[in-house]
């Protein structure tokens, strides 16, 4: 079965999704813990628990991370490059904060010196808080459009700064992004967590549920006042990638203008709100992994938002909208997507088989008594 171009170029964007949104579930939930780790956990002991509730298997959880890396990469080199290079700075501090958490996790525990365990307690907090906050400031950069262009050999140029990221409206989907994660951790915490830690977990899945809604809300509002993009000459979805063959222009709600035409799409948006909502609900009445799945489809709901919503675009040009990158041009050629998608086809359920063996093993509470028996052998 060989796929034509065209149909390869909606699955990548389609298999892209899937595993942005795998990371966001995965790698989510432990990153929610670790923001948490210093306000739920009072003391050694407390903190301990909250760490050994992902500490086994949050590296694990890295795979979707890097595999989400490794398909922008191969799928949509011209995003990858752009991206990367524009937003360096941006994806360094990502990867500074990450540093702390395999240190973290490994050595917190290895000497007895209260000192030396705060530190690194603050550090996983940074490893946890951090990247989620700058993937939702580069979403709200990424709608409303990146200052870069190509010239005629398709020669990237970045024509931003960092500071100019932080603007208002990137700054909310930093804190849409920043709380999902956190509300997804909390979710996490009370289901593997008892007594007092359960407790403090509830009020934050509470607070960071509340804010959530709240954030995703006033971002949809916003995002009908933000000029989209939308392209004005013939499109070929099977032709050769060219970002500079085609005509682009910005117009006010253009990013409503998807679910007008396709009426389904709607659906993506509901699906974050009944998933949130939902989760809320049943974290409160004490049945946790229902609610973890139901956050984890609030997840899903919120990141396809952002996508359903700018399709085709991928990365919008604000400073010549000719150069923006879709769906039908930054993608790699037919021979390297059939290569990923029969790879894809073949790993991603060993991933997802693996993944869930995994986590049906390490099932179960982490209380206090655990780590005080277990005091050489935890994290």
């Amino acid at each position: 079965m060989i796929l034509d171009y065209e149909t390869l170029k909606l699955v990548w964007w389609l298999l892209v999704g899937v595993l942005l949104i795998g990371f966001a579930i995965m790698d989510g939930h432990d990153m929610g813990v670790g923001t948490l780790l210093p306000f739920v956990g009072r003391n050694d002991v407390e903190r301990r628990v909250v760490i050994n509730t992902v500490g086994p298997h949050w590296d694990g959880n890295q795979v979707w991370f890097i595999t989400g890396g490794g398909a922008i990469f191969a799928a949509w080199p011209l995003v990858y490059a752009t991206a990367f290079s524009g937003f360096y700075w941006a994806m360094l501090a990502v990867l500074w904060a990450l540093f702390f958490r395999p240190v973290g996790f490994d050595y917190r525990s290895k000497l007895q010196n209260p000192r030396w365990r705060s530190t690194w307690d603050w550090g996983l907090f940074v490893g946890g808080a951090v990247p989620p906050l700058i993937f939702g400031v580069a979403f709200g950069n990424l709608l409303q459009g990146v200052p870069f262009h190509f010239d005629n050999q398709l020669v990237s140029y970045y024509e931003g700064s960092f500071w100019g990221l932080l603007n208002p409206f990137a700054l909310l989907c930093g804190v849409a992004s920043t709380a999902m994660i956190t509300f997804h951790g909390a979710v996490y915490l009370m289901h593997r967590t008892e007594d007092v830690i359960y407790a403090r977990s509830r009020r934050a899945m509470l607070i960071f549920g509340t804010l959530l809604l709240v954030a995703f809300s006033v971002a949809g509002i916003w995002l009908q006042w933000i000029p989209g993009y939308v392209i004005t000459s013939p499109i070929d979805p099977a032709a050769l990638p060219d970002p500079l063959a085609k005509t682009v222009l910005q117009q006010n709600g253009a990013w409503m203008q998807n679910y007008r035409t396709m009426p389904l799409t709607i659906l993506v948006p509901l699906i974050a709100y009944a998933g949130i909502a939902l989760a809320m609900w049943l974290a409160a009445r004490g049945r946790t992994l229902s609610a973890f799945v139901s956050s984890s489809f609030g997840i899903l709901g919120v990141v396809g938002t952002a996508g359903v919503s700018m399709f085709p675009f991928i990365m919008p040009s604000s400073s010549d909208p000719r150069s923006s990158l879709t769906v039908w041009d930054s993608v790699s050629s037919h021979l390297t997507l059939t290569i990923m998608f029969f790879a894809t086809l073949i790993f991603m359920p060993l991933i997802v088989v693996y993944t869930s063996w995994a986590y049906k093993v390490m099932a179960g509470k982490v209380t206090a008594d655990y780590v005080r028996e277990n005091s050489h052998s935890t994290y």
